[in-house]
């Protein structure tokens, strides 16, 4: 019996702020029928509460305790492995600015930036060169001085992480880059892979998504567009799982692919499909 759902965000729920066809009556009969909800994100730049005003500007509700991101599942990481390290983080303002809510310390992040009133001239600030460890996630102003920063950082092989690993995102115009392309570019000039690559299907990602449920892994069910991630989490974590054919993968990739989900659904209006056949099992 299903008693949880576990959703993707893009490419299942929404396309940039517009819902996808059929998902807010979907997510009004999951309401209706007391099914627990957990909207889980593989975008770090944005956390819980913009997720609910998102997701409310697209007719869907939603409330922040329902919400796990891949900044939920870095932050988390880093509290075990890195809580006192200085971190240099490539990544936009919204990742940098929860990491530091977490309790982390960003390297280059904060601070007023003016000098002694007498004149004094201070200590150079902390860079790049100074980094405990580092994190590596979507930047959509990357360029080459970031890519040399990087390399400055992590280039003596100071460990670091990527926040996820989507390489392409669903945007309402198509498919822009992701965190996996900037992870690949900044892995391209280091000697050394990422100690983890966090978001969805990490570990640290299930079991967030678990907690806030606080179902067990064989009552929920994941619905997501991609199959590495989405499927690939509900799979490793013995839950049941739906692929919806309105974002990333096709039917070419689901026949390629090592991932075979439970159910394949042209959209998210097809729920009760999957809700009525776990029923009957």
């Amino acid at each position: 019996m299903i008693r949880g759902v576990v959703l993707d965000v893009d490419g299942t729920v929404v396309r940039g702020r517009d819902p996808i066809p059929g998902a807010p009556a979907a997510l009004r009969r999951l309401r209706e029928a007391g099914l627990d909800v957990c909207f889980c994100s593989n975008n770090p730049t944005k956390g819980p509460p913009a997720y609910v005003e998102r997701l409310a500007a697209a007719g869907i509700e939603a409330a922040e305790g329902e919400v796990v991101t891949a900044a939920d599942s870095t932050a988390a990481y880093l509290r075990e492995h890195h809580p006192e390290d200085a971190l240099f983080v490539l990544g936009e303002d919204g990742l940098i600015e929860q990491l530091e809510a977490a309790g982390l310390t960003v390297l280059g992040a904060g601070g007023d930036g003016g000098g002694d009133p007498d004149g004094a001239v201070p200590d150079a600030a902390p860079g790049p060169a100074d980094a405990d460890a580092g994190v590596v996630s979507i930047d959509r102003s990357f360029d080459y001085d970031d890519l040399t920063a990087a390399l400055s950082a992590l280039g003596d092989g100071t460990p670091y992480v990527g926040t996820d690993p989507d390489r392409v995102i669903p945007a309402a115009g198509g498919f822009v880059p992701g965190s996996g392309a900037v992870i690949n570019a900044v892995r391209g000039v280091l000697d050394h892979d990422p100690d983890a690559v966090l978001g969805k299907p990490s570990a640290t990602a299930r079991d967030l998504v678990l907690d806030s449920l606080g179902l067990p892994p064989e009552e929920c069910l994941v619905v997501g567009d991609r199959l590495d991630t989405d499927v690939a989490l509900g799979a490793e974590a013995g839950m049941t799982t739906a692929l919806v054919l309105t974002g990333v993968a096709d039917r070419a990739d689901l026949a390629a692919s090592p991932y075979d989900p439970d159910y394949v659904l042209d959209d998210l209006g097809d729920l009760d499909r999957v809700l009525d056949a776990e029923a009957d099992g």
